[in-house]
């Protein structure tokens, strides 16, 4: 018995993008600005939402939105890394005006001295 004999043929299956209507993607780029990345549950405040622009960079940084500045969501290709691990990116857009955080971890060191 072959592998061939196995397979089966699949049927046609039609994959049509979504849209939005027109009126919301024209409304929201005057007024909102989008953000895309890996959403996140913030640890201490379900007010607020976590985004990672690039979930597996080595230059770790976050946006801090909160959750009533973000008035439409877009789910966007999910990312995978080669152990398989996959992870959901979004585009949220935030209301133009909204006060969010930029979030840079760093590593404190010694400093240089001047001599």
């Amino acid at each position: 018995m072959s592998a061939f004999s196995l397979l089966k043929r699949g049927g046609r299956f039609e994959i049509q993008a979504y849209k939005r209507p027109e009126s919301t993607a024209r409304r929201l780029k005057q007024t909102h600005v989008p953000f895309s990345g890996s959403p996140a549950r913030h640890p201490d405040d379900d007010a607020r939402v976590i985004l990672v622009p690039d979930p597996y960079s080595t230059n770790a940084c976050y946006y801090e939105f909160l959750a009533t500045d973000v008035d439409f969501v877009e789910r966007l290709p999910s990312l995978s890394d080669a152990e398989g691990n996959v992870m959901p990116i979004v585009r949220l857009w935030i209301k133009k005006g909204s006060v969010a955080l930029l979030c840079t971890p760093f590593v404190v060191d010694s400093v240089a001295d001047g001599d």
